[in-house]
């Protein structure tokens, strides 16, 4: 039996979620931003300071006797003998970009000169300064996750059915769970800084559900009433929601990625906001372990629709358009953690790797289950 007056609810409790989670997006974006104008003015005061020693140190050596003056050309000289000069010290420490071919972090050289730039690679709670509209914009992201989640549940009341029967379900429970799994990171980890791509990506997905799938409660499909239905669903949007934040994280690394090079060659980082974020290499270790999570979800996700697909149709595997697009989302996580895991590639590699792999799960989403015709044509468009 369905219930109009839940889903009518449910639809409401919808479009609030999506307003709050627009509010939390703002909010974190007004963080990053005022913490890029502190991070330019202490950039400033640190030039200046700098130039202030400079002058002092001139003042010094200017009052030194010549023998002093000559002694110092001698050890100069001596240095540039054994090709050892400090203008071609920092050119070396520009390239350093890991340790060898590894990537496994910067060389110690090349991790003080960045240290002052990057947040605390620990991520650990109380190791970045206090930031108030930063707490504001997560506590509105975790009030935003409860009306959605009242949002899906009225959904699922109302079709007396686990509420990820098409598009439009699958869409809403899928922000539901990017949300989620965020607030629970938050628990162990500082990640306050991929708040903005995370509440943005959730905003997407509910604008997405609301104005492009819109769909009335029904019943399912024949070939969806299954427990299966449940197991299989359930993880693949669990696995996705992983995936979406290393998706921002991996976009984090490479903005990041480009502004170390700045820093070691000496020139203005600018994006001051990145100050906030941690190392490209620690965005790139944690977002590795993230992915192997959701790897391991996806295998499962792949296996179990394959079990279901042999008890509704009688075989394991058709070649069915959704099938397919499955086992090539699986088969770039897998290039991806062998190539990371063999340190063949890493850095901004591994990251476009990860980039293809959500790009590759967009597509699934958002084009198979539209355009392409098969037994998995449950769009309910």
């Amino acid at each position: 039996m369905i219930s109009e007056t839940l889903a009518q609810f449910s639809d409401w409790f919808m479009y609030l979620a999506a307003v709050i989670y627009t509010v939390a997006f703002i909010a974190f974006t007004w963080d990053m931003a005022s913490n890029s104008r502190t991070a330019r003015g202490d950039r400033s005061a640190s030039v200046q300071q700098d130039a202030a020693s400079e002058s002092s140190a001139a003042t010094e050596r200017q009052l030194v006797g010549a023998g002093v003056g000559a002694s110092s050309a001698k050890s100069k000289t001596k240095a540039a003998g054994r090709g050892g000069s400090s203008v071609a010290s920092a050119r070396v420490t520009a390239t350093e970009q890991g340790t060898g071919a590894r990537g496994m972090g910067y060389k110690r050289s090349a991790e003080k000169k960045i240290a002052g730039h990057v947040a605390d690679s620990s991520m650990r709670w109380g190791s970045s300064p206090a930031r108030k509209v930063a707490r504001i914009a997560v506590a509105v992201t975790a009030v935003g996750t409860l009306v959605h989640a009242a949002g899906v549940i009225m959904r699922g009341l109302a079709a007396q059915r686990v509420p990820w029967g098409n598009m439009y379900e699958f869409c809403t429970t899928g922000a539901l769970c990017v949300t989620a799994v965020y607030l629970i990171a938050l628990i162990f980890r500082d990640l306050r800084f991929v708040g903005t791509l995370v509440t943005g990506l959730a905003v997407i997905m509910m604008c997405a559900a609301t104005i492009g799938f819109p769909t009335p409660v029904g019943h399912l499909k024949p070939a969806l009433q299954s427990y299966w239905l449940v197991i299989h669903v359930s993880i693949a949007v669990l696995a996705s929601s992983i995936f979406t934040i290393t998706f921002a994280m991996a976009v984090l690394q490479l903005m990041q990625t480009k502004r170390e090079r700045r820093i070691l060659e000496g020139e203005d980082p600018k994006m001051g906001f990145l100050r906030m974020v941690p190392s490209s290499q620690t965005l790139e270790n944690f977002a590795f372990r993230l992915n192997t999570v959701g790897f391991v979800m996806w295998t499962f996700t792949l296996a179990a629709g394959a079990i279901w697909a042999e008890k509704a149709w009688g075989r394991y595997w058709g070649w069915d358009p959704k099938e397919v697009w499955t086992f090539i989302i699986w088969v770039v996580y897998a290039a991806y953690l062998h190539a990371r895991a063999t340190r063949s590639w890493t850095g901004p590699r591994s990251a476009w790797l990860s980039i293809a792999g959500y790009a590759c799960i967009i597509f699934n989403f958002a084009v198979v289950n539209v355009f392409f015709q098969g037994l998995h044509s449950y769009s309910g468009l």
